[in-house]
């Protein structure tokens, strides 16, 4: 069925994204090389820290422009939904090397907490505030197209998480510098750690869901039945499915079973007109993408009697 979509300027819209992740990549790449500098002359685990889940998120952005390229191929016969899931996927490694980064940098933290070294405050501060600025531009450039699937919204978390850490930075920069408590380094690294983890999960546990073929948020499967029972001539409906192919791509599929004179008298085709509007139209979640295969009683009761 035709869901009337416009095909290219979603294919614009993809480029847009694209362009801004190459942007941002570049931007979150130099401020990783410099907190690595920075670490290494001051000593500093938050530097380390921040650098570390730069790096993580250089290579989740990375994949990230390579599903939004990926979007941009068309369907085949092969991947009649084209690469749509390939942003799901990108979404979804990203998401465990966030968390592969968070759990060691709460495990060092913990550990520089007894045994906190020598750090040069003046110096960590200098490049906490080179990270931040970073960061800063990187917000601006992902800020519009955050909500338009996950691999944006992930690349956007990534670094917003990165500039709360470069504040985190600057904050135990500036203790150090005036009280000489070296062990403001490793509860900033704590609190770098604790910001990573459940952004992560969230997005681990949305990016599975849509894996495991889960019902789109937002969406009662019981109410829909319920819509669809209460049509005129429907008798029954059966094998009803509904999922995410990708971000703001619902599917929905169902048997409907109607009343045998509607297979002869027309009323088959307004009955469908009817199912596929009450999916686009009466939920919080539109569904456009909808099949329905129209059944009469009789096949219905072929279908209940043992083979």
């Amino acid at each position: 069925m035709g869901s009337g979509h416009d095909h290219s300027h979603g294919a614009a819209g993809a480029a847009s994204q694209r362009g801004k992740l190459v942007i941002v990549f570049g931007i979150t790449f130099a401020v990783m090389v410099a907190e690595i500098i920075g670490s290494v002359l001051t000593g500093s685990l938050a530097l380390l820290a921040d650098a570390g889940h730069m790096f993580t998120d250089s290579a989740g952005l990375l994949i990230a422009l390579i599903a939004a390229s990926l979007a941009l191929k068309p369907a085949t016969l092969k991947r009649t939904w084209g690469y749509k899931r390939a942003e799901i996927i990108a979404a979804a490694g990203q998401a465990a090397l966030l968390l592969g980064v968070g759990g060691f940098v709460i495990v060092e933290g913990i550990r520089r907490l007894f045994e906190p070294p020598e750090i040069g405050g003046s110096t960590m501060l200098w490049f906490g505030i080179i990270g931040l600025a970073g960061n800063a531009i990187g917000l601006i450039v992902l800020a519009s197209g955050r909500n338009h699937n996950f691999n944006m919204k992930a690349a956007f978390l990534e670094v917003l998480n990165d500039a709360l850490g470069s504040v985190a930075v600057i904050v135990a920069a500036v203790v150090i510098a005036l009280t000489g408590w070296t062990r403001a380094d490793a509860v900033v690294s704590l609190l770098i750690g604790a910001l990573i983890i459940p952004r992560t999960l969230k997005l681990l546990r949305d990016t599975t869901d849509v894996l495991m073929e889960s019902v789109p948020r937002g969406l009662d499967l019981g109410k829909v039945r319920e819509h669809i029972l209460a049509l005129p001539h429907v008798i029954d409906v059966h094998d009803l499915h509904a999922s995410l192919v990708g971000s703001g791509t619902p599917v929905l599929s169902a048997h409907v079973t109607v009343q045998d004179p509607c297979m002869r008298d027309g009323h088959a085709a307004t009955i469908l007109a009817d199912l596929q509007h009450c999916v686009a139209e009466h939920f919080d979640v539109s569904v456009e993408h909808s099949t329905f295969q129209i059944e009469p009683a009789a096949h219905r009761d072929q279908e209940s009697m043992p083979h």
